[in-house]
């Protein structure tokens, strides 16, 4: 099976691959909008869409109602999910009246190097967010990355580095950034509503385990060899869990998100699925964006009771239940000298009442019976397929980041933040396997003299052949 070839070259080399992806170049109309406005092909923005599972399906949904956005390509490693997300586009495209076309790929370069892509989506599992937002940004491509940034430490820092060298936007799915009862919160902390913060509960969920699926034979449609990508673990192998499989003729969808995301060896569990979100909005509000906790204690330690991460300002973060009735819903609890903020996904309370506009308070979340749970699913997943109404309509921080590709400012979730938010995450992790607590020092972004921690494969691990982590 064909592998990535291009690790490690230089950008002009890069570019000059091949030909493959220069070919018959889509040439775009001006657009128009609901209200009748046009906008400018000066003004488009001609995206390409790399990782179409269901994230990437959701994702589509939503930059689809950004005005002025066009897809001209999408890649994939299964070609089924290349199929349907081309069948999804040009149903979209002759909406508007746009010439239906969307180029399949399965090796992400050739998508690179289409001159007329402004930006890309990268929605590829955590192990290739790295490489793929590097080689992006070297092509000249601004970048929208789902969170966790990335797998490791050293990757983010690397991906800091070559997005700022080469003056690329680059926005981090952490999409409750733009959700306004989670600005809301951080503008009531950030003005001492509550006080001095002491203490924050932030519930996000358990670490990776060892993966422990069964080996199962490779379907025709999926180039695994290439869904492994830089992973260089032996013990890995296909399951299709890892890379849930869909149905075209009947259309199903994928019954589960991926589950790379769970295991020790693919993913970093919900310490970095949800703490991408809650750790993110946590650090926003205590002023740490870019910086991050100094002392993290894993839950048993001298029978420690929760995950801690110790800020040098003295706040302590606990991976706790934010809500004592609800022990696995996750959101965040602010505890400060003068009271408490708790916040969600379409929840927002305080204890004192008045600061929370009656328009963000939202229902306070309850314990959904299995029936409840299914019902849910079910109807959000009609939704999806309709191109509406997803799991996360995030259609405000796709908005963000187009106006940030337009206006070459920054994006309200810049590369910086999902850095310091993903190394917090990966630190939450190494605690956690190592057994003991990690002194960080987020100023030099190093563990002083713990070899130990430095050597962990969540800092950094060796590539499989011929991938290499780009300088």
């Amino acid at each position: 099976m064909k592998q990535n070839s291009t690790s490690g070259i230089n950008r002009r080399d890069f570019l000059g691959l091949s030909a493959l992806g220069l070919t018959g170049l889509t040439i775009l109309p001006s657009w128009t909008m609901a209200d009748g406005t046009r906008i400018a092909p000066s003004d488009r923005v001609v995206m390409g869409f790399i990782g179409l599972g269901q994230q990437g399906i959701n994702d589509f949904g939503s930059f689809s109602s950004v005005p002025g956005v066009q897809i001209a390509a999408c890649c994939d490693v299964d070609s089924m999910k290349q199929k349907r997300f081309k069948k999804r586009v040009e149903a979209w495209q002759a909406s508007k009246s746009v010439a239906g076309r969307c180029d399949m790929y399965e090796q992400y370069e050739e998508l690179l190097e289409r001159k007329d892509i402004d930006a890309v989506e990268v929605c590829s599992p955590d192990h290739w967010h790295a490489l793929m937002t590097i080689h992006a940004c070297q092509a000249g491509k601004d970048v929208y990355v789902q969170k966790p940034l990335s797998f490791t430490i050293t990757e983010s820092l690397q991906m800091v580095k070559v997005a700022k060298a080469n003056k690329r936007v680059v926005q981090v799915g952490s999409q409750q950034r733009s959700s306004k009862e989670f600005q809301k919160a951080i503008e009531l902390v950030q003005a001492g509503a509550i006080g001095h913060i002491e203490k924050i509960y932030a519930k996000v969920g358990d670490p990776p385990k060892p993966l422990d699926l069964p080996e199962m034979a490779i379907p025709g449609n999926l180039n695994f060899n290439l869904w492994m990508g830089p992973l260089n673990d032996p013990n890995i192998h296909y399951h299709p869990d890892l890379c849930p499989p869909i149905s075209l003729e009947p259309e199903e969808r994928e019954k589960l998100w991926g589950a790379w995301r769970w295991y020790r060896e693919t993913g970093n569990g919900f310490t970095a699925d949800w703490g991408a979100h809650m750790f993110d909005i946590a650090q926003a509000a205590i002023g740490m964006d870019g910086s991050g906790p100094a002392l993290i204690t894993p839950k048993g330690y001298k029978d420690q009771p929760y995950l801690t991460f110790k800020y040098l300002t003295g706040v302590e973060m606990t991976e706790q239940p934010y809500l004592e009735d609800m022990p696995n819903a996750q959101g965040i609890k602010f505890i400060g000298t003068k009271g408490w903020i708790e916040v969600a996904r379409g929840y927002l309370a305080c204890s004192d009442a008045s600061l929370v506009p009656a328009e963000l308070a939202g229902r306070r979340p309850k314990n959904l019976t299995p029936e409840e749970r299914k019902k849910m699913f079910e109807e959000m997943q009609k939704s999806a397929a309709k191109g509406s109404g997803s799991f996360e309509i995030s259609s405000p921080h796709m908005q963000n980041f187009i106006d940030s590709v337009r206006s070459r400012n920054n994006p309200i979730a810049p590369i910086e933040v999902g850095c310091s938010t993903a190394i917090t995450c990966c630190l939450g992790n190494m605690a956690t396997e190592l057994q003991r607590p990690v002194k960080w020092n987020p100023a030099t972004l190093s563990f002083g003299d713990d070899k130990e921690a430095a050597a962990h494969r969540l800092y950094h691990y060796e590539y499989r052949n011929p991938y290499k982590l780009c300088k």
